[in-house]
């Protein structure tokens, strides 16, 4: 098992210094679900919420939450971001909404933490937006799909 990066020698947490790494392209991809009643699932389709149109919505809270990844993930680098991209795909037969994000960067260190950031901060949205119709709704299932580029090259989930 490889050794944890951020810890120190006497055990205490401590931010990487990845100064001295290459710049390269980082690309990673993380997927989540929000699994709800399927009568939450038609009202977010048909567009029928009270707070209005629930996918643009978190689409765009995964989105500003990547960005703001160091803030919420305490050993995080800033990093600028090249681009994110979120899907939200209403899954009608496993009463879900499907979320995707893909943060790339080029930068010194990985983009894992942006891309579950913005998984995350969509599935929350999700159940901001839907609560008030459906407090049973379940947040799950996020994880890294893949990443690319840095020293460890490409990693991709067995699936």
């Amino acid at each position: 098992m490889a050794e944890l990066s951020h810890i120190d020698a006497q055990g205490s947490a401590r931010m990487v210094d990845v100064a001295d790494k290459a710049i390269t392209r980082r690309v990673c991809v993380a997927r989540g679900e929000v699994r709800m009643a399927p009568e939450t699932l038609a009202r977010i389709s048909e567009g029928s919420l009270p707070k209005g149109d629930v996918l643009a919505t978190a689409r765009l809270a995964g989105i500003q939450a990547s960005k703001r990844t160091a803030e919420w993930i305490p050993l995080c680098h800033s990093l600028p971001l090249d681009g994110v991209d979120i899907d939200l795909v209403p899954d009608t037969a496993g009463s879900r909404v499907c979320i995707e994000a893909r943060a790339q960067a080029h930068a010194r260190t990985g983009v894992e933490m942006e891309a579950l950031v913005a998984v995350a901060a969509a599935g929350l949205t999700v159940y901001d937006m839907c609560k008030a119709v459906d407090r049973g709704m379940e947040i799950g299932s996020v994880m890294l799909v893949s990443k690319s580029g840095g020293e460890s090259g490409e990693w991709k989930r067995e699936m």
